[in-house]
């Protein structure tokens, strides 16, 4: 078996066009395989430069591959299982900017340069009012990227056409105009020239971003056995689903600069990429959190095992098609793919998705990822969505800790478990509900004023108490 490098594959080079910050796995399964693919088609150009954003990563186990690696999708596509591995040869340099500040700010006068990507983890795009000495490495990838932007403007002397195209991925909502609002406090913490502060948010070009593609990593299980069929010794190997999917904002130059919607990828440039992120939020996260509860009082450990479930699957596609599509403005045909995509995901047979993993604060997921369907389906119709209250009686059941005889490990926030625990020292079922629903604190709303949820609650957490999840589930979806 061979090493994986550029000796033993061969490949081209291509001008260095995108820094990337960031080298984890998401980034290299999902935007450097996108790259790739615009590469292959002849769509672009390019080869990226990674920026290790962090005094602790992993740029030198990737340059000594020479920044190949392979990525595996496993899935399934349109009712078939699919399976892929390709080698990804577009990262070409590699930079920890920690020990390498000069190298780094050397790409400031790159004529080549001209999209910056990244990745930092949601708490990547934050203010650090500390950053103030930009002569040696800053701490905050907002730091870092305002040293090379300034680097850039000081060379090309104010250059208006020498602004970049910025695509962050990270996971919070605008995160395009995030980053540039910070980038700009801190030029102004920094007392940077005014000219300069132009320069930045008026010659470079932001756009807000949302990712989707669920990326297990490296896969320990089966990593000598992928070396095998490909020939080549990888440490770096990454393993991916095969749906995936990019929506950026439109902007005029990030779209010429990275027309990453040409290649016939999941890829959409939006007037608004809101709609996106609620048929994401509602769909994949709100149907992920409603259905644990409820799969694991029936006895059902992982996600693949509940969407395969006659009756759990039969719940989701009700959730999914009765009360969370017709909350989602965007045509119906995407909406249709969209779910049947969502279901397929979670068929996956290739990644094991445990129940408890996705248990884990589920509080607060149920107030992010099932409340706006909850306000927006009473807005649209008048009337509370069934489903969401069952799932809701489900949770509270499942908040006492106990599937049968079985201990359930409950992990959330200290203040939550400890409500959870008082509620259930209540012997009364419409107690319970009450003292749930009307909890503005959780909430933000006093769920308990609508309609007769606390009735209907209080009826669906005293017959799974008394009868199990399993027969009070068969009994909703027969009505």
């Amino acid at each position: 078996m061979k090493d994986l490098n550029r000796t033993n594959f061969k490949t081209g080079e291509r001008p260095i066009k995108i820094m990337q910050f960031g080298e984890g796995n998401f980034l290299r399964a999902f935007v450097d395989w996108i790259i790739q693919n615009l590469n292959d088609s002849g769509v672009i150009n390019s080869d990226v430069a990674v920026v290790q954003p962090m005094p602790m990563g992993r740029v030198k186990d990737l340059e000594k591959q020479d920044g190949l690696y392979t990525v595996c999708l496993e899935g399934i596509d349109k009712g078939e299982k699919v399976q892929s591995r390709r080698v990804i040869d577009v990262l070409r340099d590699f930079i920890n900017p920690f020990e390498e500040y000069e190298k780094y700010l050397a790409y400031a006068k790159s004529e080549d340069l001209e999209i910056i990507v990244s990745n930092t983890t949601e708490a990547g795009i934050a203010l650090d009012p500390t950053d103030t000495d930009l002569s040696v490495c800053p701490k905050s990838f907002p730091g870092k990227l305002l040293a090379l932007l300034k680097a850039r403007y000081e060379h090309f002397k104010g250059d208006t056409s020498k602004g970049l195209a910025v695509i962050p991925c990270e996971l919070i909502d605008h995160n395009g105009d995030e980053l540039k609002r910070v980038l700009k406090e801190l030029a102004e913490i920094n007392k940077l020239d005014g000219d300069f502060i132009n320069w930045l948010t008026t010659a470079n070009h932001f756009t807000s971003t949302l990712v989707d593609r669920i990326v297990p990593g490296y896969p320990r299980d089966t990593a000598n056995e992928i070396c095998e069929e490909t020939g080549f010794a990888d440490n770096n190997i990454v393993k991916g689903e095969i749906f995936h999917l990019w929506v950026l904002q439109k902007e005029p130059f990030v779209q010429e600069k990275l027309p990453a919607d040409k290649s016939g990828l999941n890829v959409i440039f939006a007037d608004d990429i809101t709609p996106y992120k609620q048929r994401k939020v509602k769909i994949l996260n709100g149907s992920h959190t409603s259905m644990v509860p409820l799969a694991y009082l029936c006895g059902i450990d992982t996600v693949r095992e509940a969407v395969t479930d006659e009756d759990v699957g039969k719940f989701v596609q009700g959730l999914v098609n009765d009360e969370i599509k017709p909350t989602i403005d965007l045509p119906k045909d995407e909406m249709d793919a969209f779910a049947s995509s969502v279901i397929e995901r979670f068929m996956n047979p290739f990644i094991r998705h445990e129940l408890m993993s996705i248990a884990l604060n589920s509080t607060t997921k149920f107030k992010t990822r099932l409340l706006p369907t909850y306000n927006d389906y009473r807005e649209r119709f008048g009337k509370s969505p069934k489903h969401i209250l069952f799932s809701l009686a489900s949770l509270i059941v499942f908040y006492r800790g106990k599937r049968g005889n079985e201990d359930i490990a409950l992990n959330d926030s200290p203040e939550y478990l400890e409500f959870w625990k008082e509620t259930w020292k209540l012997e009364d079922s419409t107690e319970i509900a009450k003292k749930v629903l009307s909890n503005s604190d959780i909430w933000e709303q006093d769920l308990a004023a609508d309609d007769n949820n606390a009735e209907v609650v209080a009826g669906y957490i005293d017959s799974i108490v008394k009868n199990g999840e399993r027969a009070v589930l068969k009994a909703f979806l027969a009505e």
